[in-house]
């Protein structure tokens, strides 16, 4: 630290990608100069502990389903240790080096430990005080809840981190949660052989979804033998023998699970038990109270403008803000938040479109990589209705030629979600393999805003899946 600057024009703390992408552009073309604070491996919790593991672990299961549903093909099985060994390669064994060069390159200086906010564009790490002419970003993102069960901390959990960098795979696995990691993490275990039984407090996975998205992904992890315990609460954890024995290593022995339902009490043993049971946001020691802010997530305006914070200097992109908490929206938001701070930096009117975030409200798009994957955009039916607006809805199940040369078993469904008085979509949900594949013409419907009359002459291609966008169409000319 001693011989790095003091002073910078942008300051980050956080580095991953949405912190990375916000230093990234405030710079871009420029003198200016700025520094990422990370504590942990820069490219954050996305490159190493999340969405590139997870889906280096959930392909090879999808590649397998896929050839066994095609006349032809002999397909025997997965080998566990070369999946591991190729998520091993994506999240390049837990080493950073290559994004710390990445920053280098791009003038953009790495500074390794805590940041804490000490006063205006004032930043403290291990002890030296990072001033900065322009702007602070926070881009520390969320960390993984442990609920308050009796026993749960004790029993040492595995926790999303352990999940997606597993060494070995354990042979029964109880996942207290239903949302997105919960369905994937059972997803890559099932095809890895362990025999997976998922705890969900509600009535339905995917809570957030339509309903027909949830009951088509849980009809499918029990198919693949997973048990799914829904209207379902863990009450205690007893695992008299934990002890840690290393990020995605087996914690100890047993785990009796105590549970709870309308249909009474019971136990339930496993070798691992993961909590994927929501997240929170990662504050801690970032000394929010210096500049008048409350521990939590931090509210910004559409200029990601820290709000409550005077002199437009303190931004906030990513899963910190609560606004969208997916790697590539808070990556969306960077880029936003870095063409503003340059903007302010050089005297430019934020009269662009390119200076205000709007994606994220009411037009985020996510993938949940079950099998089937699960594609949405925009607003579900019960938000679209809750939120005032006058709709219909067309669905039917995705069945055109594409989809049959594609694989012998394919089953998937699509559903749109119209506004009646601009006759444009305000959502769309797909279900079957690979659909995440299709999302982006939704997307790009969504918020451009484009009239349904206009998408009738958006011919898509024969024999390709996305054939049944014009069979949707066409249900709702009938």
């Amino acid at each position: 630290m001693s011989s790095a600057p003091t002073e910078y024009d942008v300051i980050v703390i956080g580095g991953g990608p949405a912190g990375e992408n916000a230093a990234a552009y405030a710079i871009a073309g420029s003198d200016r100069t700025a520094v990422i604070v990370e504590r942990e491996l820069v490219g954050g919790e996305c490159s190493y502990w999340a969405c590139v593991p997870s889906k280096a672990l959930l392909r090879p299961g999808h590649v397998l389903s896929a050839a066994r549903a095609m006349d032809g093909i002999t397909a025997t099985g997965l080998d566990v240790e070369a999946v591991l060994r190729r998520r091993d390669a994506f999240v390049h064994d837990l080493d950073d080096a290559s994004q710390v060069q990445w920053a280098n390159d791009t003038r953009i200086d790495v500074v390794r430990g805590t940041g804490r906010l000490v006063g205006e564009r004032q930043v403290e790490v291990d002890g030296t005080v990072l001033r900065a002419r322009q702007a602070v970003v926070l881009a520390t993102g969320t960390r993984a809840s442990v609920p308050d069960v009796p026993g749960l901390r004790d029993a040492l959990p595995w926790i999303s981190r352990d999940a997606t960098n597993l060494h070995e795979v354990p042979r029964r696995v109880v996942i207290i949660g239903g949302g997105v990691v919960a369905c994937e993490a059972a997803t890559w275990l099932a095809s890895l052989g362990a025999d997976v039984t998922m705890i969900v407090r509600g009535t339905a996975l995917l809570a957030n979804a339509e309903p027909f998205a949830s009951e088509r992904v849980a009809a499918a992890l029990e198919s693949s033998g997973v048990k799914v315990a829904l209207g379902t609460e863990p009450t205690s954890v007893h695992r008299p023998d934990a002890k840690d024995t290393g990020e995605g290593r087996i914690h100890g022995g047993t785990v009796t699970v105590r549970l709870r339902s309308a249909d009474g009490d019971t136990e339930l043993e496993a070798d691992e038990i993961i909590v994927a049971a929501g997240r929170t946001p990662a504050t801690e020691g970032l000394n929010l109270a210096a500049v008048g802010l409350p521990d939590g997530y931090v509210s910004v305006d559409d200029h990601l403008t820290v709000r409550d914070v005077p002199g437009d200097w303190l931004y906030c992109v990513g899963d910190l803000n609560h606004r969208a908490a997916l790697t590539h929206m808070g990556k969306y938001q960077a880029r936003v938040c870095g063409d503003v701070i340059a903007a302010r930096a050089e005297g430019t009117p934020l009269t662009d479109p390119k200076f205000t975030a709007s994606a994220d409200h009411g037009q985020v798009p996510q993938v949940v990589y079950t099998a089937p994957e699960v594609a949405s955009v925009g607003l579900t039916e019960a938000a679209a209705r809750k939120a005032g607006h006058s709709i219909e809805t067309v669905e039917l199940d995705i069945a055109v030629a594409g989809s049959a040369l594609a694989r012998n078993d394919f089953a998937g469904h699509a559903k749109l979600v119209v506004d009646t008085a601009t006759d444009t979509l305000l959502g769309a949900t797909f279900v079957g393999p690979e659909v995440g594949e299709q999302l982006h013409a939704a997307t790009i419907a969504v918020v451009g805003k484009v009239p349904l009359a206009t998408l009738w002459h958006a011919v898509p291609a024969f024999p390709a899946v996305s054939e049944f966008w014009l069979r949707l169409l066409e249900a709702r000319r009938a």
